[in-house]
């Protein structure tokens, strides 16, 4: 079941926020979005320079992927484009998305330097991480699976949560993906009927 609710992120009643003038409002949570995400990726692709022991480079790997995990769901995710969500159970065992979104007549209004760093970071990085997981399989390092699958699964649960939170639920994506294969269709139709 999907739920989705415009409450006030932290910060927002705030009257004493100094606005800056720069597009980027908050460098600290720019900074740590992109910081925890490139240096699990650098670890990694430098683990075998970097150290000769397959258990640091893995827990490191891994808490620099927690900690990524954690700052993007509860803090650049809010502060950068005024989203959150999370997954709640209630007492029935049911599982439901819980969606958050700044309101739109907010003066805390995300700038579109920072929605950019966000959605970059947020898109490329996965990307890396599924590229890792095809290489460790047909290089036979069957022993960095776990480390980038749980990469893979970490950096991919954020990108579907912000995707939903941002676009909606699955009826959303559902009829955004019809509609752009309709508008596509019909594109292609006409072109055909204008063509001699």
């Amino acid at each position: 079941m999907l739920r989705q609710e415009d409450a006030p992120l932290f910060g927002e009643d705030d009257d004493t926020i100094n606005q800056r003038k720069s597009k980027i409002r908050h460098p600290l949570a720019s900074f740590f979005h992109l910081f925890f995400r490139t240096s699990a990726i650098l670890v990694y692709l430098l683990c075998e320079i970097l150290s000769s022991s397959f258990i640091a480079c893995m827990v490191t790997i891994i808490l620099l992927l927690s900690c990524d995990f954690w700052t993007v769901k509860n803090v650049s995710g809010r502060l950068l484009v005024g989203l959150r969500w999370w997954n709640q159970v209630d007492e029935d065992g049911r599982s439901h998305w819980v969606f958050e979104s700044r309101k739109a007549q907010s003066k805390n209004t995300p700038s579109s330097a920072e929605s950019q760093i966000f959605w970059l970071g947020l898109i490329v990085c996965p990307i890396f991480w599924i590229i890792f997981v095809f290489s460790t399989i047909f290089s036979f390092k069957i022993k960095w699976l776990a480390v980038v699958i749980m990469g893979l699964v970490l950096q991919w649960a954020n990108l579907y949560g912000y995707v939903r939170c941002k676009v909606g639920g699955k009826n959303n994506l559902r009829n955004m993906a019809r509609n752009y294969l309709g508008v596509q269709i019909f594109k292609q139709a006409m072109n055909r009927t204008e063509e001699p």
